[in-house]
């Protein structure tokens, strides 16, 4: 794949210092990996897949690599030297993650203080990476002591979830640092499940049909869209079989109007124009770079959608328009850290009430905007009840015209909550997802 306008080019040479100036953006400045990712190239192809590695399994393993990195070191480094941090966090990734042999980890990434220009670390960063090879026992029993450090999770994320997963959180914890699968949705459009399973296996490509999700597949090793059969035609997307079960919830009826609100990248809404062609749909985001990405996935999927750019707290829309919303609302993300690991640095616990309400605003705002009779889904990539199940539990309390709808007994039964439902991380493959599907009384 040739690199885009915005991206810079690199030699493999230069390949772990980009990763360690990376980790240092997301972990010290709070840039996202996917913003860093897209913008970095090398000059061979399998250099950028290590670059992703080492740049996500760090994000992934920080907090206990971290803790490992302090334990070795006499004394912190000053924050104008937090990028050696980051460079030893890489190397003791490499060391303990991947299959990066050990001399070839060590010896190139202590070269990377070089290129730095702090050439007085590379001792410090050469023996704190061959201390951890004499002393890994006994660091790794003292990291796997606490849960923050056995499962590089942050504490306060512990905290918030601990109450709600009793009897859960070790093997929740596992699944959220475990790699996600890729899984394709099959635009039937174009083409049955069955038929583009066919066409993988044709290319070598293994997958298995998703239990529930009638359209999705899930391949046994993750692949670059360039090597998908018909991609740039539109066969097929890269979606999460939980994401896909949004379009057959909400199952809007035939000619009916159709908000899909924070829509981007569009994913949800271009499954609702594959699965409901009559429907007429408006794809809603406030971010209007983000809004181009709708436009550019309905585009190579070639299907049609009004894309409109607005403040949904407070949006132009006539009350009482749609037959239908789908709510995807601002969220923490905890659902997708396996996917996005770089989560576990980004959020904080003081997020959290700022997400809650404002997803209670644009519900509420929402909510004027559905018709009598009509239904509204919300939904969310988090396994946090205060977004979830308590967010949905206040608005039924708060809205005596507002019915929750039971869902299908296949997707029910998956419930890790008694109000809608809760899918955690690793469920059939799936991330962490929440739906609740409310109707509108007539009035």
């Amino acid at each position: 794949m040739q690199p885009t306008a915005n991206q810079q080019t690199f030699t493999n040479q230069q390949l772990r210092q980009q990763a360690c100036l990376a980790l240092h953006s997301i972990a010290f400045e709070g840039r996202s990996a996917n913003d860093i990712l897209s913008n970095v190239h090398f000059e061979q192809g399998s250099d950028n897949g290590l670059f992703r590695v080492l740049v996500l399994g760090s994000c992934r393993y920080f907090i206990r690599l971290q803790e490992i990195a302090n334990q070795l070191l006499q004394k912190p480094f000053k924050p104008k030297d937090r990028d050696l941090l980051c460079l030893i966090i890489i190397g003791l990734y490499q060391l303990e993650y991947s299959r990066v042999p050990d001399h070839a980890a060590i010896s190139e990434t202590v070269s990377v203080c070089q290129q730095l220009k702090k050439n007085w670390a590379t001792k410090l960063v050469n023996g704190v990476l061959r201390n951890f090879g004499r002393q890994k026992a006994e660091l790794l029993t003292k990291m796997d002591a606490n849960w923050d450090t056995k499962f590089a999770m942050p504490d306060w994320l512990i905290g918030m979830l601990k109450p709600y997963y009793k009897g859960q959180m070790e093997a929740l914890m596992e699944a959220i640092n475990q790699q996600a699968p890729m899984t394709l949705r099959v635009n039937r459009q174009k083409i049955g499940r069955d038929q583009y399973l066919e066409l993988l296996l044709e290319q070598g490509l293994s997958a298995t049909v998703h239990p529930i999700a009638t359209n999705a597949l899930v391949l046994e090793h993750p692949v670059s869209v360039e090597q998908l059969p018909h991609f740039a035609d539109g066969y097929v997307s890269v979606q999460d079989a939980a994401a896909q079960l949004a379009a057959a919830i909400l199952s809007p009826a035939p000619n009916s109007t159709v908000l899909d609100a924070c829509a981007a990248p569009g994913g949800k809404s271009c499954h609702l124009l594959e699965l409901y062609d009559s429907i007429e749909l408006t794809a809603s985001d406030i971010d209007h770079e983000r809004c181009q990405r709708i436009s550019d996935n309905l585009l190579r999927l070639q299907l049609s959608a009004k894309v409109d750019c607005q403040d949904l707290t407070d949006s132009n829309f006539p009350d009482h328009h749609f037959d239908a919303i789908l709510l995807d609302a601002p969220c923490s993300a905890t659902g997708v850290i396996r996917r996005h690991p770089d989560i576990k640095l980004l959020r904080h616990a003081s997020d959290i009430e700022q997400l809650v309400e404002l997803q209670r605003q644009i519900i509420e705002h929402l909510w004027h905007k559905l018709k009598p009779g009509g239904r509204l889904l919300y939904a969310t990539c988090s396994i946090l009840p205060q977004e979830n199940e308590q967010q949905i539990a206040a608005f039924l309390e708060r809205h005596s015209d507002a019915e929750l709808i039971p869902l299908s007994t296949q997707i029910q039964d998956l419930s890790h909550s008694k109000i809608g439902c809760q899918l955690i991380p690793g469920q059939l493959s799936m991330d962490g997802f929440y739906y609740a599907l409310l109707e509108k009384a007539n009035n």
